[in-house]
């Protein structure tokens, strides 16, 4: 009659629990659901803000191969010193015409500040395709930058929805224990009240096997709170919400994601659309393309425009307007004109080309690779939500028999035809499949997740509310 008792009280309360709302919210407690906690992690996640920095990087990178278009090489270079002024200086003389004088000497007595200014400009004309290969190379390595960070925020929405599903199920699995261990206490207290009052249906046996199950159920508590504590702060800490902070789960119960799964063939087409690794990939290609023309661009000659100015200034010296005489320490010049430039290392630059090829086709393996990888992870991803929810109709499916047992147990015990272990086997039985049931709902929406995130998906459907679909 005890363990009658035990089981019938043990499935009534942990259904009960189960089914009860939680505890009213205070004021530090933030509640998400499986999106607003994707869209959380993604506002605020470090990882993907650390990826941001290298596309700023790029994207500066890339500014500044656009800029090298013009004005190549402009800069301004100045000189200062001291310098000596005029001694033997004839009366009556032009300054222009102390040249023809040569008794005209340096007086170094006599020093004078010394300035020169040179600005040098070089401004390619046609290259080769030498710079507009590199500003396309730039501007495809901006790109391949951005697929990184994209592939970052699949990477976090993914781990922030398992962890989101985790902390689901450990709260299901904390009510199912607590419940069970309420029901041990209770049990031990009217098995001894029985054996207090000299029942024969009850004897010691009854009792140790009863605190046998109190200190494995005692076990599983502390498991299974620690459990849940761990899986909070991960999904605290994902989301980075301060140490006041507790976050608690929108959804009551553990449920299926309502998804309708679409035929294998559009998944596979969106992935190859959407996956951050095919666009990294690609704009990889296209990079290493532009990275070739400009190392062929080396065996042609470089025509362009260059443009050199010099002005030189000293106190109490004169420019002499000679074309054969000049004064190193006062004068100005300026040059202009075309130019060609070609390196004639042409070893070097036929080793150069080769590399720039042989790196080509390196990536253009990996993007056939990364084509045939996605394709299979979008397939097994495909075949797991199938797996999964065909689990979770057979779980629930097995539940269901198992309650039917339980009733049936019961109303043959009540009528004293069934027997007290067959009941506690029922019970028992009950609560593991109960327990197994969630775990497998767990499995399945992380299936779905998966998939989603093969496919490329995941973090848009998040952003756009549509997961659950």
């Amino acid at each position: 009659m005890a363990r009658h008792l035990v089981g019938i009280t043990l499935l009534l309360v942990t259904l009960h629990l189960a089914a009860a709302p939680v505890e009213a919210q205070v004021s530090d407690t933030v509640r998400v659901d499986v999106e607003t906690a994707i869209q959380r992690s993604l506002d605020v996640s470090p990882e993907i803000e650390a990826v941001a920095s290298q596309v700023a990087f790029a994207e500066a990178r890339s500014r500044l191969a656009r800029a090298s278009r013009f004005a190549t090489e402009f800069s301004v270079q100045t000189a200062h010193a001291v310098a000596p002024g005029l001694m033997h200086v004839p009366d009556g003389v032009p300054s222009d015409e102390l040249y023809l004088h040569p008794e005209v000497r340096n007086d170094w007595e006599d020093i004078r500040p010394f300035n020169q200014f040179e600005t040098t400009l070089l401004q390619p004309l046609f290259t080769w395709g030498q710079l507009s290969g590199s500003i396309d190379a730039a501007r495809h390595g901006v790109d391949v930058e951005r697929a990184a960070a994209e592939q970052k925020e699949t990477e976090v929405a993914l781990r922030t929805g398992e962890i989101y599903y985790g902390l689901l199920l450990a709260q299901q699995l904390s009510r199912l224990t607590e419940a069970a261990g309420d029901v041990v206490d209770q049990a031990r207290d009217e098995i001894q009240r029985l054996l207090d009052e000299g029942a024969e249906d009850v004897d010691d046996a009854d009792l140790f096997q009863v605190r046998i199950t109190e200190q494995e159920f005692i076990r599983r508590v502390v498991e299974v709170d620690q459990q849940l504590l761990t899986v909070r702060s991960a999904l605290e800490r994902q989301l980075m919400l301060p140490e006041s902070a507790v976050v608690e789960s929108e959804e009551l119960v553990l449920e299926p994601l309502p998804f309708e799964i679409d035929s294998l063939g559009d998944y596979q087409r969106l992935a190859l659309a959407h996956r951050p690794v095919i666009e990294q990939a690609t704009a990889g290609l296209a990079a290493r393309e532009a990275q070739v023309r400009v190392a062929r661009s080396e065996y042609f000659p470089k025509l362009f425009l260059g443009i050199e100015s010099r002005i030189t200034l000293t106190g109490g010296r004169h420019r002499q307007p000679n074309p054969y005489v000049s004064d190193p320490y006062r004068g100005g010049s300026l040059r202009t004109g075309l130019g060609l430039r070609l390196p004639l290392n042409f070893a070097q630059t036929r080793a150069t080309v080769d590399q720039a090829e042989a790196q080509r086709s390196e990536v253009r393996h990996q993007l056939e690779a990364a084509r045939q990888l996605v394709l299979f992870e979008v397939e097994e991803a495909y075949r797991n939500v199938i797996t999964a929810w065909a689990s979770v109709n057979a779980q629930n499916e097995a539940l269901t028999i198992s309650r039917d047992w339980l009733r049936t147990e019961q109303i043959n015990f009540d009528l004293d035809l069934g027997d007290t272990e067959n009941l506690v086997d029922a019970v028992r039985s009950s609560l593991e499949l109960e327990a197994s049931y969630y775990e497998q709902v767990r499995r399945y929406n992380v299936a779905v997740l998966r998939l989603l995130a093969a496919a490329g998906v995941l973090d848009e459907r998040a952003r756009d509310g549509t997961i659950a679909e």
